[in-house]
C-alpha cells in the first residue's frame, strides 16, 4: 500500500488540506453576520508543506531571523481584517468569497491531476 500511496503523489495531501480549508471559509461566509464571530483560516503552504516532509527553517544561530509564523495547533489561525465592524464580526465578504472561489479551483486541479494519476495506474494494472 506504500507504494500505491507513493504513486498518488503529493495531490491526496493537497486534496485532504483544500477539503478542510473550504469547510473553514465555508464556515467563515456563513458566519458573516453573527456578531463577534472571528473570521478563520489555515496556512495552505504551511500545512502542505509539513504533510510532504518540508517545513520552516531552523534557526540555528543567534543572528538567523526565524521565517515560520506561528499560528494555533492545525494551522488555524485568526484573520485580520481590513475594516473592523461595529458589532466585532471580522468577516469581510467580499474576502471570503475570493478565497474560496480560488481555493475551490485549487481544489479541482488537485482533484484531476489525482483522477489522472488513478487512471494512469489503473491502466499500467491492466497492462494495457
Amino acid at each position: 500500500m506504500g507504494a500505491f500511496r507513493d504513486q498518488l503523489g503529493v495531490h491526496s495531501n493537497a486534496l485532504l488540506l483544500r477539503g478542510q480549508r473550504n469547510e473553514i471559509l465555508s464556515s467563515n461566509i456563513a458566519n458573516a453576520a453573527t456578531p463577534h464571530f472571528k473570521a478563520r483560516d489555515i496556512d495552505f503552504k504551511a500545512l502542505y508543506s509539513a504533510s510532504i516532509g518540508g517545513g520552516a527553517l531552523e534557526v540555528s544561530h543567534a543572528n538567523h531571523i526565524a521565517t515560520g509564523a506561528s499560528a494555533a495547533p492545525g494551522g488555524l489561525s485568526y484573520r485580520v481584517p481590513v475594516a473592523a465592524s461595529l458589532d466585532g464580526n471580522t468577516v469581510e465578504l467580499a474576502t471570503e468569497q475570493m478565497e474560496f472561489a480560488e481555493n475551490t479551483l485549487h481544489y479541482q486541479a488537485s482533484l484531476q491531476l489525482l483522477n489522472r494519476r488513478i487512471s494512469g495506474l489503473m491502466t499500467a494494472i491492466r497492462g494495457e
